[in-house]
C-alpha cells in the first residue's frame, strides 16, 4: 500500500499533460510514477469527446498515480468545453481534498481552465517544442510565455531546449530523459520471439516510438530500397499523418504500437536499433528517451543528425550518425560488424551515470525548494472562462 508523506512541508502534484498516460510510456510516466512513490499525483489528460454525454471525469489509478480525464460532449464549443474542465477539475479537486499542491505542466494549454488555481508553485517541464509540431494550436506560443511567467522553475528535455529558452526564466535547469537500465538490459538474455516478429527474417533493423512528422519516411523507404534483404521492424502508434503515407516495402514492417513492458522482446531479436528522424522544425529540440534504452538493450545504434543525439552520444562514438541513405546503410554495416562485447562495455560504463531515479530526485530537490520556500508571485493575467450554467460535475472511476 502507497505511503503517502502527508507530514509537515508535504503537498501533492497535479499534473496537466498534452499525452496520455496509457498512450506510450515516456518521460511523463517515468517521472510521475517516481513522484507517487511518496505522495498523491494526479495526471490530468486532454479531454475525450463522447456523443450525448454530460461533462463528467473518468478516473483511472495506474502505478499509483491516478489519471483523470475530462469527457465531453460532442459538438461542446471550445469556451464551453475549456469551462467543462475548470469546473469539473475544481469539483475534483475538492472532493480529494487537494489543498496544498504543485502543479506540473507539460502543456501550456492547460492554463485555460487552471489559470485561477493558487498552487505552492508551478513547475513547467517543457519536454518538446510542441510549437514547432503539426497542428499546434496558435495560441500555444502565448500561452507558454504567461506559463514561463507563473512558474517558479521550468526544466527543459534536453540540451538543445535548454539553449533556446535559458534566457526566458531564471531557474530553469536542463534534464535530458533517463533510461531504466534494468528493464531494458532484459533484452540481452531474451530468447523468446513474441509472434508477430517471430517469422522475420534477419537481419532485423528495428525502431520503437510515435510515427509521425518526425519520421524520416524517404530515408526508411531508401535503405529498405537499397538492402531488399534487410528487415525494418517499426513498432509504434501512427500519429498525424496518413498511414497511407508510410512507406509499403515488403522488407518494412509496421507492427503497431507496443506496451512499455514488451519492449525488450522486441528489441532482443533487432541487429541494429535506428533513430530515423527527419531534420526538421518538429525534430530540432528532441531529445530521444529511446537513445538510451536501446544501448542499455546492448544494441549498435544509427541515428540521423538529431542535435541531442549527435551531442553527446555521436561525439563519443556510442552511436553512428548519417543522414543520406547511402550513408545510413554504410553506418548499419559497420554497426553490424563491430565487437558486440566491446560494444556492450563501453555503453555499460556509460550508462553508469543514468537513471531515472536519480534524475527524479535531482529534479524533486529543486521541486522542494520552490514548494516549500517563498511563494513565487508573478503578475499575470486574471481572463477567465464564461461559467456552464448548471453543470453538474460526475465522476466515473474505471
Amino acid at each position: 500500500m502507497l505511503k503517502v508523506d502527508r507530514g509537515a512541508g508535504a503537498f501533492d502534484v497535479v499534473c496537466l499533460s498534452h499525452l496520455r498516460w496509457n498512450f506510450v510510456f515516456q518521460r511523463p510516466q517515468h517521472l510521475m510514477t517516481r513522484c507517487a512513490r511518496r505522495r498523491r499525483v494526479y495526471f490530468v489528460e486532454e479531454p475525450l469527446v463522447e456523443t450525448g454525454a454530460q461533462p463528467y471525469l473518468r478516473i483511472e489509478r495506474c502505478e499509483g498515480v491516478t489519471v483523470v480525464c475530462p469527457v465531453v460532449p460532442d459538438g461542446l464549443a471550445d469556451v464551453a468545453v475549456t469551462t467543462a474542465q475548470r469546473q469539473l477539475l475544481d469539483a475534483f479537486m475538492a472532493s480529494e481534498r487537494i489543498t496544498e499542491y504543485v502543479l506540473w505542466y507539460y502543456t501550456p494549454m492547460a492554463l485555460r481552465f487552471t489559470d485561477h488555481l493558487d498552487p505552492r508553485a508551478i513547475v513547467y517541464d517543457c519536454m518538446d517544442e510542441l510549437s514547432a509540431f503539426r497542428d499546434a494550436p496558435p495560441m500555444l506560443r502565448a500561452l507558454e510565455a504567461d506559463l514561463m511567467r507563473r512558474a517558479a522553475l521550468v526544466f527543459t528535455g534536453g540540451q538543445s531546449l535548454y539553449a533556446a529558452k535559458r534566457h526566458q526564466h531564471h531557474n530553469i535547469h536542463a534534464f535530458p530523459s533517463s533510461v531504466d537500465v534494468e528493464h531494458f538490459r532484459a533484452a540481452r538474455s531474451i530468447e523468446h520471439e513474441p509472434a508477430d516478429q517471430h517469422d522475420i527474417a534477419r537481419p532485423r533493423l528495428g525502431f520503437f516510438g510515435v510515427l509521425d512528422e518526425r519520421m524520416d519516411l524517404a530515408l526508411l523507404a531508401g535503405v529498405a530500397d537499397m538492402r531488399p534483404e534487410w528487415q525494418l521492424v517499426m513498432l509504434g502508434p501512427v500519429v498525424k499523418i496518413d498511414p497511407a503515407s508510410l512507406p509499403p516495402r515488403a522488407n518494412i514492417h509496421y507492427l503497431g504500437g507496443k506496451s512499455y513492458r514488451d519492449l525488450p522482446q522486441y528489441l532482443a531479436g533487432w541487429d541494429v536499433a535506428l533513430l530515423p528522424f527527419a531534420r526538421n522544425e518538429a525534430t530540432r529540440f528532441i531529445s530521444p528517451t529511446k537513445t538510451p534504452e536501446y544501448m542499455a538493450a546492448g544494441k549498435p545504434v544509427v541515428s540521423t543528425s538529431i542535435a541531442d543525439v549527435v551531442r553527446p552520444y555521436g561525439e563519443r562514438g556510442l552511436v553512428r550518425i548519417a543522414d543520406d541513405v547511402a550513408s545510413f546503410v554504410a553506418a548499419c554495416e559497420l554497426a553490424m560488424r563491430e565487437d558486440p562485447d566491446a560494444r556492450i562495455r563501453t555503453f555499460d560504463r556509460y550508462l553508469t551515470r543514468l537513471s531515472w531515479d536519480t534524475t527524479w530526485s535531482r529534479m524533486l530537490s529543486l521541486v522542494n525548494d520552490v514548494a516549500l520556500g517563498p511563494p513565487h508571485r508573478p503578475v499575470v493575467s486574471t481572463s477567465r472562462a464564461a461559467p456552464l450554467p448548471s453543470l453538474r460535475a460526475r465522476v466515473e472511476n474505471a
